[in-house]
């Protein structure tokens, strides 16, 4: 008797349906994607952290008068707000749809994180970021090769991949198999964040300096560095990740996509809960001192990173711009970083306040330039007030 063939289809949540996109980003599904993401991805690890930053509830009543705060909380696109400053809470607001323990993707955020290993890294003089890729990755392609380290930390090389948001067939988004966001056109495709990186080409006729004054944003450059972390130290990337998790010491706990061998994807896609996010930003306001005296980064390498910043990568006002620097984006005495649809985390070393805002804008693109700037601003104001 001839066997059967057993029947299956791909995917739903991971097969693109239309804008070359999968259907947890697509504009109507996005709010229910950013939620669920962590349980979407193909391939992902979760890591808890064994002690937990206790947080403490002191609300300051001035932070729900503020303009930007008022207009953005009302935003359809909202989801929460938190600051906070040391172990206590100063302001909290949920949209009516969002709980507090709802993870949600921090999208880019998780860039940050190379920023501590990295910096672990330099004040060792284990790495020297003037150093080319190729000197650490010698298998590394042609858009990498020549680059200095430190032009790949601030978004200040030119290569082919692209990374435009308006544009469906942008490389950011034909990235996404890799990390499992998407599946493959051929499901037997089944290349590592290695292999990936090492296909990425220079751009014909053109070197890879950037003469421009702004950053050229790729998030592969935040997984060229992810590269060079685990080469240099001899550690995986997973074990970074969760020196970073058990210092911050998240309560819930941090999901982050992996390729299909379990490299954490570093350039995008971690999900936290709201109060985790905040606890992320309070382990960079300390500099990266941790709970029970853990040590995650170098201090001296984040005091370096925002005074020392790279290209412009937006403004924000009349000559006021947010910086590139170290994986990390810099704006006076601002240290933080933007994630794609609508999320920022703001860090204010002076203040030692933190501002953590999640959001899922439902534009074609999940961007829009003026609500950025908005969300932006509003961050940048909360963690440069004193309460």
């Amino acid at each position: 008797m001839k066997k059967k063939k057993l029947v299956s289809v791909r995917n739903p949540e991971l097969t693109t349906l239309k804008d070359n996109k999968a259907s947890w980003n697509l504009p109507k599904t996005r709010r229910f994607g950013y939620r669920n993401l962590h349980k979407i991805n193909r391939y992902s690890i979760f890591l808890r952290s064994d002690l937990i930053l206790k947080l403490n509830s002191k609300p300051n009543k001035t932070i729900a008068k503020f303009p930007l705060v008022k207009k953005m909380t009302k935003n359809k696109s909202f989801c929460s707000l938190i600051v906070g400053n040391r172990q206590n809470i100063l302001f909290e607001k949920y949209a009516k749809d969002f709980k507090k323990n709802q993870p949600q993707t921090i999208m880019s955020i998780t860039k940050m994180f190379v920023n501590l290993f990295i910096g672990e890294l330099v004040t060792k003089n284990l790495i020297d970021l003037n150093k080319k890729v190729s000197h650490y990755l010698p298998k590394i392609g042609s858009g990498y090769a020549n680059a200095k380290i430190q032009d790949v930390l601030n978004m200040n090389v030119i290569n082919s991949y692209t990374e435009d948001y308006t544009k469906a067939y942008s490389s950011s988004f034909m990235h996404e198999p890799v990390g499992g966001w998407r599946l493959p056109k051929n499901l037997k495709n089944h290349l590592s964040q290695e292999e990936y990186l090492n296909t990425i080409k220079k751009s014909k006729n053109k070197s890879l300096i950037n003469n421009s004054e702004y950053a050229f944003y790729k998030s592969a450059n935040t997984d060229v560095v992810g590269l060079i972390i685990e080469k240099v130290s001899g550690r995986t990337l997973r074990d970074w990740v969760l020196s970073a998790v058990e210092a911050a010491g998240f309560e819930d706990g941090l999901y982050i996509a992996s390729d299909r061998y379990g490299m954490p994807w570093m350039s995008g896609g971690g999900c936290l809960i709201t109060r985790d996010f905040l606890r992320m930003g309070l382990l960079f306001a300390r500099k990266g001192m941790g709970v029970d005296n853990r040590k995650v980064g170098s201090s001296s390498f984040l005091n370096k990173t925002i005074v020392n910043v790279g290209p412009k990568y937006m403004n924000l006002s009349k000559d006021k711009y947010l910086y590139y620097s170290n994986s990390t984006m810099v704006s006076g005495n601002m240290i933080g970083h933007s994630g794609y649809g609508g999320q920022f985390l703001a860090t204010n070393f002076k203040t030692g306040n933190v501002a953590a805002f999640f959001s899922v804008l439902e534009t074609k693109s999940a961007t829009k330039k003026s609500y950025k700037t908005d969300m932006i601003n509003m961050l940048i104001d909360l963690v440069n007030k004193k309460y």
